[in-house]
């Protein structure tokens, strides 16, 4: 933690120095989230974009500078990061923007962008000494925080709903977590992970209460903009259920614009699932969204299913301080997204991934979208941790499939229905 200066609570604005704080402001219980501050002007003279170039090791912690992590720390010994960035060169033309890019963090680990955040809880846990790191989850958090236990030996206890996806508790079972399977919401399920950690005495990576995963979360706007060569797009697409992602993708964009190597904040688009747009409501209508009561969340895009977003304020402060704009978009044009987004690009999207294509989509219609911009899409998850809704993709959009016997004569029948 060599740069860290300070926290701040994203409610009061109450300074919290390095040392003095563990998770949240007392002041506001459960719901006073920290953001952590760093000293930049010490990074500026540590730190410099040619010794990043000439670090070899791709994995976010070639930006140890910018993280909340002791210098020697010891990180998993699984590669969390540099994932591809794909440029979609007809897409951009068929969408009328000037350049679209699909950020891929199905590509990650666990196959999941939660693996940023988990690389950094089982480092802060270790620093603290923890023998248990706990976690609530509609499943990949969960799936995130358990193979980067299991590759440094680490004890946890994963809280995820009934209603997650089997491959996402196989997930959990195979890396040998201790999986308790709540009989209720993702909400519930945080709840009662807190409750337990507090009598256990466990390492809590909850998202929206630890505030380090946030710090995780950001390095995805760290690699875009390298991947880009410091030249930052215009908007960036992010899906939206806890608040965590988009949050974190504005706070990595502040970093390096308060370094000067980007010159620009890109616009922050939240797209959310239609069942479960609690921000989307907030941010439309300008509720408080401190006091605003949470929602019944519903929706096939578990990942982003979230009836009261635990990193809201941050969400919301991403949407609005760079001017950009919430959408929401139904199961149905999510179900939808997930072929077309395959066929389109080769990267097979869960649900929640699929959102923000159907999000993009939106915003062409809906004109939000410039004819010069540099636009990029981020995919949160691959397609295979949610094979169920996969095959209702399948049904709900007539996808032929063919069944023959072991015979040319038999295949020659159906050949001319391929249309090749």
């Amino acid at each position: 933690m060599k740069y860290v200066s300070h926290a701040t609570c994203m409610i009061c604005s109450k300074r919290f120095e390095k040392g003095e704080f563990d998770y949240v402001c007392p002041d506001h219980g459960n719901e006073g989230i920290l953001d952590i501050q760093y000293d930049y002007d010490a990074i500026k003279k540590g730190f410099t974009k040619k010794e990043l170039a000439a670090n070899k090791d791709l994995s976010i912690w070639r930006y140890k500078p910018l993280l909340p992590v002791d210098e020697n720390s010891q990180v998993p010994n699984l590669s969390v990061g540099n994932t591809p960035l794909l440029h979609l060169r007809n897409l951009a033309d068929q969408l009328g923007v000037g350049q679209l890019y699909l950020k891929d963090d199905g590509r990650l680990p666990t196959a999941s962008f939660k693996d940023r955040a988990s690389a950094i809880a089982v480092v802060k846990a270790r620093e603290a000494g923890a023998q248990v790191v706990t976690t609530a989850s509609t499943g990949n958090a969960a799936a995130a925080l358990s193979g980067l236990c299991a590759s440094m030996g680490q004890e946890n206890v994963i809280f995820v709903p009934t209603s997650a996806p089997q491959a996402k508790i196989a997930q959990l079972l195979m890396f040998g977590s201790k999986v308790i399977l709540v009989d209720g919401t993702y909400d519930d399920a945080f709840d009662l992970c807190l409750e337990a950690a507090r009598e256990y005495g466990w390492y809590n990576r909850n998202t929206g209460y630890n505030p380090y995963m946030s710090e995780g979360k950001k390095t995805c706007a760290f690699e875009i903009c390298e991947q880009l060569e410091w030249n930052a797009p215009d908007v960036i697409f992010v899906s939206v259920g806890d608040g965590c992602i988009i949050g974190g993708i504005h706070k990595g964009l502040k970093d390096l614009f308060q370094l000067g190597w980007i010159d620009k904040i890109p616009r922050l688009m939240g797209v959310q699932a239609e069942g479960s747009s609690y921000l989307y409501q907030a941010w439309k209508n300008n509720e408080d969204i401190v006091t605003k009561p949470g929602i019944k969340a519903q929706t096939i895009a578990d990942s982003i299913s979230a009836g009261l977003p635990r990193d809201r304020i941050k969400a919301l402060d991403a949407v609005k301080a760079t001017k950009g704009e919430f959408i929401v978009v139904s199961d149905e044009e999510i179900i939808k997204a997930i072929p077309d987004l395959a066929r389109n690009t080769g990267v097979f999207a869960e649900p929640a991934g699929a959102a923000t294509w159907a999000g993009v989509k939106k915003a062409v219609q809906k004109n939000m979208l410039k004819p010069h911009e540099k636009v990029v899409v981020i995919n949160t998850g691959s397609g295979l941790k949610d094979i169920n809704s996969a095959m209702k993709a399948v049904e709900q959009t007539n996808m032929q499939y063919y069944t023959v016997k072991p015979s040319m004569n038999h295949f020659r029948k159906i050949a001319s229905n391929l249309k090749l």
